[in-house]
This record gives structure tokens, C-alpha cells and sequence, in this order.
């Protein structure tokens, strides 16, 4: 095999390419002799993180074009496919529940096809596990042959045997492969796949292959293609955003990409997602601040706030060194909203450290945070260190940190009251004749009004505040 790594060639070949083109046609060319009276149905479901769910995307869109439609309901489907997620143990626990259950369909509709896919699927035990212990899954690839989808199906439909795919790579680039958007208006654009930062306690540099960028004319013209569709939210999405084209050690960065996309005509919002803070530089917040369409709000993921507790994660910068960064971000835009992720009980982790985490939180004062106790990852460093808290003491602390973030979460909102916000309103709320949006600061705002605003930017003044949401009326 190629190493690609050293090789730097991360392109999946325009032969290679064709050649699953072919494949698609002849899945299509199968399935229609089999099911002669209407088009068989596919019901994919996609675990995790928004990676996964654009990676989802093209798994729809390949199926779409082999000739499937798709479904919400199990029971109806003639393949199921779960896209999975390794990021924690109750993810995975979920995974094997659902899959658990689908043998009462398999029984009930022989000809079913279950296929498994994503993070959780690259890992060797995990699909060890799945070929022992669950005989009527047909198919299970991994994160580095997404693109030979056709070819894998296509052999499980002509030899009916089962089908195993996790090839070791550092990972590839599949540019060209049908997409199938789940939003009408809303859109993700993956700029890089992969990781090279293998923090102590994270799988995915080992699911996801290295850092490999894709070329920055193909994403500013597929960004191009959505505002011309009619797309009001592009999210850039990578492990790392941060380090895009560090890979290639090309001239046009992340902050060159953003002011790129920026220049395209058009009434739309830029988000983009995750931004690790070892890389993230002054250059991107200045060029946030004087971009009008890049979203004022950055999701820049701290885990602690004890510089101890960050060097045995490997995170790689101090908190002194985050919270500098913050400070000039808020100097730049006063009303940046800023979330992030924090682990609570690393292993080895004292509480005298984890209050380090509480100061951290009450000083940046996040819109909202995402928060996890500690999953241990097999395969990863953190998997093996001695962990001496318990699960219970860890809860205690769990419950301090959410608190205390419900707290500043409450005031933050308060402070919204009266002020206008510009809202891209995306669905019907559960009470009748109220609609549901987001701020740019990405805080959901609740407010009367026709359904037919769905897609479309409105103004709306906030009325009433409360901890997570708001609502208001249009002005």
C-alpha cells in the first residue's frame, strides 16, 4: 500500500472514482430486477458529530444515485445503515443497542441489508465484535473507503456474503461524490478530514487518519454553488479548522479561506467548527471582527482550565495562553458569543484543579458549553492512567460546573432584553404559530410568525429571557 502520509497524496484517483461509478450502475442495474415494482427503500441514520452528518450526506447521496429512496421508518426499509460515532462509551453503548434490535427486522424481511459505518466501525475490536456477535450485519466499512460504498454493496447483493471494510490508512480525499442535503438552507462544507493533535483522551486521530486539506478553489466554488442554490448558513467544518493547509504548507490559511468565502455575493451567515486554541491566532479573530458575514460566534474548546491537567490531555497551550486569546477576541467584538467543551474527572484530576475549570468558566463567561464526565477510549493514552475518582465524586462535580454555568448562561441572556438580533429562522416551534431561529450568536430566539419565514432572515426584538432561550417578536 502507498504511504500516503509520506507521499502527500491524499486524492482518491479519477480512475478509482470511475470505477465506483461503474459499481453504482450496476447496483442499480441489480436492485431494479429485484424490486421491479417500486424503487427499495434506505433508512441511514448518522451518530455524532456534524463530520458524521455531512459525511452522511454522501453516503444519501451515493445510495440516492444506486437507486434507493429513503425512509424514517426501520420497518419499511430494504437497507439500514447507521453511521456511528466513537467519540464516547454511551455513543457506542447506543450504537449496539439499535443494532441489537434490528434482528426482529432482519428476521421479518430476509432480504434486508444492515450496513455499519463511521468512527466506531474503523476501531478492530469494534468490528471484531460486530462479526461475532451480530451474524446478520451484511456490511461495516470504515472512515477510509466511504467512497467505495457502490463497490462494497454491490458485492454483499451478488455473493450474499458478508462484508468487511476497515482499511488503515492515513486517510484520502473523495472530491466529486453526490451529496444529498438533509436542509434546504442550511449547509455543511467540510474544508479538511482528519487530526494531528492525539490528545491523551481522544480516538479520533486514530479513526480519522492525519490532517489532509482539501484544495482551496474546489471550497470556495462549491461555497459559491450553495449561495446560488439558495443556502443561508455554510458551517467550514475539520477537527481542526485552524490548521487548514498547514498540510500542504500553502500561503492560503483558514483566516485567507474565511475573507475568501466572505467575498461571494449573497445574503448568507459563515460559521465553522472546531477551533482548537494551540492554533487559533489573532489573525483569525481580527479577520472574524472585519468579515460581515462570518458569525460572531466561536466555539473554541478549552476542556480544563488547570495547565496540569491540559499538558497530561496534551492539549498543547495553558490556560493563561487561552485566556489571552479570549480577552482579545472580546476586545475585538464585545458581543462575540463564545461555547466550548470541558472534560469533568481527567484521569488523575484533583479537585483543587477542577476548581481552576470553575474560574476559568466564571471569567470567559460562556453563552454555553458542552459538557462531558471523562469516557475512556481503548486505544488511546489517557485509556491505561490510574483514575482514582470515582464516578459518583465526579458527578458532584459535574453538578457544580453546570450550575455554575446555568448561572452565567441566565444573566447573559437577561442582558439580551430589548435588543434586536438578526435570526435565521429555521423550523416551527412546538406552540402553535411560533417560530424557532437562531442569533448569530447562535442562541435560539422563539417568535410569532408564518411559516413561510422558514429560510429566511427576520429582526426580532427580545422580549422575555430565559436561561438557554429567549423570545421575542419581529420588528
Amino acid at each position: 500500500m502507498t504511504d500516503i502520509k509520506k507521499s502527500g497524496n491524499f486524492l482518491v484517483s479519477k480512475e478509482e472514482l470511475e470505477k465506483q461509478t461503474e459499481y453504482s450502475e450496476l447496483v442499480k442495474t441489480v436492485i431494479s430486477s429485484r424490486f421491479s415494482t417500486e424503487n427499495p427503500k434506505a433508512f441511514v441514520h448518522t451518530y455524532g458529530c456534524q463530520g458524521n452528518v455531512s459525511d452522511g450526506e454522501r453516503i444519501k447521496g451515493m445510495l440516492e444515485e444506486m437507486g434507493y429512496e429513503f425512509t424514517d421508518d426501520v420497518s419499511q426499509a430494504d437497507l439500514v445503515l447507521y453511521n456511528t460515532c466513537a467519540i464516547r462509551e454511551h455513543a457506542e453503548d447506543r450504537v449496539f443497542g439499535n443494532i441489537g434490535a434490528l434482528k426482529q427486522y432482519k428476521k421479518a424481511k430476509p432480504h434486508m441489508i444492515i450496513a455499519l459505518c463511521g468512527c466506531m466501525m474503523q476501531q478492530q475490536h469494534i468490528a471484531d465484535r460486530i462479526y461475532k456477535s451480530f451474524p446478520y450485519v451484511n456490511l461495516l466499512f470504515g472512515t477510509h473507503v466511504i467512497h467505495k460504498l457502490p463497490e462494497l454493496l454491490y458485492r454483499v447483493l451478488c455473493t450474499k456474503k458478508r462484508v468487511f471494510d476497515i482499511t488503515d490508512s492515513d486517510g484520502v480525499i473523495a472530491e466529486g461524490l453526490p451529496v444529498h442535503r438533509d436542509g434546504r438552507f442550511k449547509a455543511w462544507l467540510p474544508i479538511m478530514y482528519g487530526c494531528n493533535n492525539f490528545c491523551s483522551y481522544c480516538i479520533v486521530p486514530y479513526v480519522r487518519g492525519r490532517e489532509r486539506s482539501r484544495d482551496f478553489d474546489t471550497i470556495v466554488n462549491e461555497a459559491k454553488h450553495l449561495v446560488a442554490q439558495g443556502y443561508k448558513e455554510i458551517t467550514l467544518l475539520g477537527q481542526n479548522v485552524n490548521s487548514y493547509n498547514r498540510d500542504k504548507g500553502s500561503e492560503y490559511n483558514f483566516p485567507a479561506l474565511l475573507r475568501a468565502i466572505n467575498a461571494i455575493e449573497g445574503d448568507f451567515i459563515i460559521r465553522f467548527m472546531t477551533s482548537h486554541p494551540k492554533d487559533c491566532t489573532t489573525e483569525l479573530l481580527d479577520t472574524m471582527a472585519q468579515c460581515d458575514k462570518v458569525a460572531k460566534h466561536l466555539h473554541l474548546p478549552v476542556q480544563s482550565g488547570n495547565d496540569k491537567v491540559l499538558e497530561e490531555m496534551n492539549r498543547k497551550y495553558t490556560r493563561e495562553k487561552y485566556l489571552s486569546l479570549i480577552r482579545y477576541a472580546y476586545k475585538l467584538m464585545p458581543e462575540l458569543s463564545i461555547t466550548s467543551d470541558i472534560i469533568v474527572g481527567f484521569p488523575g484530576e484533583q479537585y483543587d484543579e477542577f476548581k481552576d475549570t470553575l474560574s476559568l468558566i466564571d471569567e470567559v463567561k460562556y453563552t454555553s458549553l458542552y459538557t462531558f464526565i471523562f469516557s475512556p477510549r481503548k486505544g488511546t493514552k489517557a485509556y491505561s492512567m490510574p483514575d482514582p475518582v470515582s464516578r459518583e465524586e465526579k458527578g458532584r462535580w459535574f453538578k457544580e460546573l453546570t450550575d455554575l454555568q446555568e448561572q452565567i448562561a441566565g444573566r447573559r441572556t437577561a442582558g439580551m432584553k430589548d435588543k434586536v438580533y438578526r435570526v435565521l429562522c429555521e423550523e416551527k416551534a412546538k406552540a402553535e404559530g411560533v417560530l424557532s431561529g437562531r442569533t448569530e450568536g447562535n442562541i435560539i430566539i422563539e417568535f410569532c410568525g408564518n411559516e413561510n419565514l422558514i429560510g429566511s432572515f427576520v429582526n426580532v426584538k427580545v422580549t422575555e429571557c430565559r436561561t438557554w432561550i429567549v423570545r421575542g417578536e419581529m420588528c
